[in-house]
């Protein structure tokens, strides 16, 4: 039996709970790739571009990080990319574990790390493709997806243990 961390399944909650108050939202598509950070298609749905409100892309976007989930999972939000991604979480020292990123909507963000060696600095697309990055955990590790100028949408991550 495995147990999750109740501090990272009550945060889990409390991001869950504050995007579902979440309103509206605008898709499209951004072309901008990152360096170290690997990108796929996400699964498609028509509806994304004609308009659907932001908890149904917030919907989709979580669909499709549990569709290539890569591990035990550990840690999970999602945020308007207009807020960014601003979490810290616990993670042990040495170990290695999978971030994938999704972005629905249009432009770009940027994602970093504090401390910068836990994983590599990249830019994450806002059109539907996943962005995955092996990361180390060294204690205390700082999540930051920051939106482009102009970025619109949802961005949504996932922690999984490897």
């Amino acid at each position: 039996m495995t147990s999750l961390n109740p501090r990272a399944w009550l945060g889990g909650c409390a991001v869950a709970a504050s995007v579902l108050l979440l309103t509206s939202c605008t898709s499209g598509s951004g072309k901008d790739t990152a360096g170290d950070a690997t990108h796929s298609p996400a699964p498609s749905n028509s509806a994304a571009t004609t308009g659907p409100s932001e908890k149904k892309v917030i919907e989709q976007a979580q669909a499709a990080l549990t569709a290539v989930q890569s591990g035990k999972f550990f840690a999970a939000g999602a945020e308007r990319v207009t807020d960014g991604v601003h979490t810290e979480t616990i993670l042990s020292k040495g170990k290695n574990y999978k971030l994938n990123l999704v972005c629905f909507g249009s432009g770009s963000a940027q994602l970093s790390f504090t401390p910068a060696s836990t994983g590599s600095k990249a830019t994450v697309p806002c059109d539907q493709s996943l962005t995955q990055q092996r990361i180390t955990g060294d204690r205390s590790v700082r999540i930051d997806v920051d939106a482009a100028k102009g970025a619109t949408g949802v961005v949504a991550w996932q922690i999984d243990a490897i």
